[in-house]
């Protein structure tokens, strides 16, 4: 993860279906990012719908759904990596 002084604000979000995001942050970067393998897990469940993926919008700073999910800002600006699921090991 980069070393930053601040975290950085999302001002825009434009949903690309169905489950990319072009991000606007207030530093003036933007991304394009695809969520389509991070959408693991009960939490993110709503948002492998494609309609519901498409409900984002400005949430305090970062993106949001009506559920109730954010995203890490930090890791939509793309300055740390997000988390993946474990990777069962085999049993001994």
């Amino acid at each position: 993860m980069k070393n930053r002084a601040r975290v950085p604000r999302v001002v825009d979000v434009k949903v690309q279906p169905p489950y990319r995001l072009h991000v606007t942050f207030d530093d003036g970067v933007t991304r394009d990012v695809d969520l389509s393998d991070d959408l693991w897990g009960p939490v993110f469940e709503p948002l492998k719908d494609p309609a519901f993926f498409a409900e984002a919008f400005v949430d305090h700073g970062t993106v949001g759904w009506p559920n109730g999910v954010d995203l890490d800002p930090v890791v939509l600006h793309g300055d740390a990596e997000s988390a993946k699921p474990a990777t069962p090991r085999p049993a001994s």
